[in-house]
């Protein structure tokens, strides 16, 4: 990884895309650990390890219904010849004060109920009469027929091995082993082994909030009616989302008209609930003034690299980008494009690898991979410009779709990867191995 350009950088530097993501990731910094209730911390990446107090299962218990017999017992038992037990009394789940099993003795067990004293293995309710004198029967008619907490006789008609059926304790985890270690995402998976071994809270960082904003007084609302001149806002859904599937709490500000007023104010109002903001459009060279003079008058005079410096970057879509924090917490401030092609690219670049890091991750990008590139001709790219082209990426090859205007939303749907086209590359033909970001 290169080494960021000093934020003194002037007006006139060319940032490279590797400069203006190390500026950012120097910025930004995990956000503090909180301790939340299981439910609540879903989402969120766990800051220590966490051990197992208490052996999963705690005890031996059954998988199945059926019998808790010894071994010997059951032995060559068979359909002509039958093993004739007598059932001792019931054993369920969260039964506590075992019945012990003696010779020629059985005990009716229940899934998940502990292995009583004695018993060595569990006969399946369904290798047996369940306790009727009229063959096999299975698990349903054994259950509706022999009532709960009845004694006598049950024939066993199969033998079972040492520890069948049988779940032993600690065959999942043991006490003291590492249950999760520190940098989990926590998914259903995780809460459930959590809330299994006990624990009711963790502690983690907590899933950074993201205020999304674009700006633009020519963005009209979907589902309204548009005027000449004015399209409809995508950036605000568009981004919003890409900031929820990267695992932030995302809000949607939508479109802000361009006055300088009007726009500091929405950001004074959103900082309160952001941990990072993203503003969308505004950023180009005789259009950001406006924007420029409202992020700069929301910064701190008194402090050293607050405010956002606008800069220009070596690459395709998304050459102009605007960084740095805002506010009297200093929140990071990401000003990003407002093609749809160049906003989603530059999120996907700067604003995903943002966020992974206030979460508390350590791998903050998409995953990247080579591929053969397959298409109908040679793909152009301008010098001195790393590209970022979209693609559709199966077993190996990416195919591009559309084409490498920034405003082509219809054929961004149809991506799956991004085509990575390095700075000194001005020429790429059919068949050449590609490096790719792979999205989703």
């Amino acid at each position: 990884m290169s080494t960021a350009a000093p934020r003194t950088a002037g007006p006139d530097h060319l940032w490279s895309v590797d400069e203006h993501l190390d500026d950012i990731l120097a910025t930004v910094r995990p956000l503090e650990p909180i301790e939340l209730q299981l439910l609540d911390a879903q989402g969120c990446v766990l800051v220590e390890d966490v051990t197992v107090p208490v052996s999963l299962p705690p005890f031996d218990n059954s998988s199945m219904d059926g019998y808790a017999v010894r071994v010997a017992d059951v032995a060559g038992a068979s359909e002509q010849y039958p093993a004739a037990l007598e059932v001792v009394g019931d054993v369920a789940a969260g039964q506590a004060g075992l019945l012990q099993v003696g010779p020629g003795q059985t005990v009716r067990i229940m899934t998940g109920a502990p292995l009583p004293p004695g018993a060595e293995t569990v006969v399946p309710v369904e290798w047996t009469d369940g306790g009727l004198g009229e063959g096999p029967v299975t698990g349903m008619r054994a259950r509706s027929l022999a009532p709960e907490g009845a004694t006598g006789q049950v024939l066993v008609y199969r033998p079972a091995g040492a520890r069948a059926h049988v779940r032993a304790k600690g065959s999942d985890v043991r006490a003291g082993d590492r249950a999760l270690e520190a940098g989990t995402i926590l998914g259903p998976p995780q809460i459930s082994l959590l809330a299994a071994i006990g624990r009711g809270s963790v502690r983690v960082h907590p899933r950074p909030r993201v205020v999304v904003l674009s700006t633009g007084s020519e963005l009209v609302q979907p589902d309204e009616e548009l005027s000449a001149g004015q399209i409809y806002d995508s950036n605000s859904f568009s981004l919003t989302a890409c900031a929820r599937d990267a695992g932030a709490i995302a809000y949607r500000v939508g479109a802000v008209a361009d006055d300088a007023d009007t726009l500091r104010d929405t950001i004074e109002d959103q900082l309160v609930r952001a941990d990072l903001m993203v503003t969308t459009g505004g950023v180009s060279v005789g259009a950001y003034d406006v924007v420029r003079e409202a992020l700069s008058s929301v910064g701190d005079e008194d402090e050293p690299g607050s405010g956002i410096d606008f800069r220009k970057l070596a690459m395709q879509p998304g050459k102009p980008q605007g960084f740095g924090s805002i506010g009297p917490d200093h929140t990071p401030l990401l000003a990003l494009p407002g093609n749809p092609v160049s906003s989603y690219v530059s999120f996907e670049l700067f604003a995903r690898p943002a966020i992974r890091t206030l979460m508390g991750l350590t791998d903050v990008h998409r995953p990247r991979t080579r591929a053969t590139l397959t298409a109908g001709g040679a793909l152009t790219s301008p010098k001195g410009r790393r590209q970022f082209l979209r693609g559709r990426y199966a077993d190996g090859e990416v195919t591009p779709v559309g084409g490498a205007g920034s405003h082509l939303v219809a054929a961004l749907a149809q991506a799956n990867a991004l085509i990575v086209v390095p700075e000194d590359v001005e020429s790429i033909a059919s068949g050449t191995d590609v490096e790719v970001i792979l999205l989703g």
